[in-house]
């Protein structure tokens, strides 16, 4: 099973009681961070999960 975007808004949800949106800000929020960071050569390490670094 993949997890999607969808998938992860829902379980933010339901895990913390927000609204669709509230869960759906959240996640384009998080997204955002790791993206523009990378994008200024930076990496982000996200402790007990992953780094990510641009390619």
């Amino acid at each position: 099973m993949t997890l999607t975007k969808a998938d992860l808004i829902g379980r933010i949800r339901s895990n913390n009681d927000l609204t669709k949106k509230q869960g759906t800000d959240i996640v384009e929020a998080t997204i955002d961070i790791i993206k523009n960071t990378l994008v200024s050569g930076e990496d982000v390490l996200i402790s007990r999960f992953g780094k990510f670094r641009k390619v």
